[in-house]
């Protein structure tokens, strides 16, 4: 059994955000959330919450107990980057972008590895 859920267009670079998805996979998920509690990343905060979810998509789709849960994967993919514009000297502009992530997380028992 596993539960999963996505949260898509994060505006982070996924490089800081893969640092603390590097820390909770293969964890137990009440470990995890303890773990990103302490943390005083701004990843953290967003990771958290997508983790929360789908710790109550496998409570609610598959009732299990949430003692027995773990993070089988924690993934963070590159989302579009933003395009803005920044005035440079002579009348020139050049192209700032604005990283965007897409961050997964899927929950399951010990026995589904």
């Amino acid at each position: 059994m596993e539960a999963r859920a996505v949260t898509r267009g994060l505006r982070m670079s996924p490089r800081k955000a893969r640092l603390v998805a590097d820390i909770i996979r293969g964890k137990n998920v009440n470990d995890a959330l303890r773990t990103i509690m302490l943390s005083n990343k701004k990843a953290a905060r967003l990771i958290r919450k997508t983790l929360e979810s789908a710790i109550a998509n496998a409570e609610n789709n598959f009732n299990v107990d949430v003692d027995e849960l773990f993070v089988v994967r924690a993934t963070v993919d590159m989302g579009p980057s933003l395009r803005r514009l920044r005035p440079r000297a002579m009348g020139r502009a050049d192209i700032v972008r604005r990283p965007t992530s897409h961050v997964t997380i899927v929950v399951g028992d010990k026995r589904g590895e």
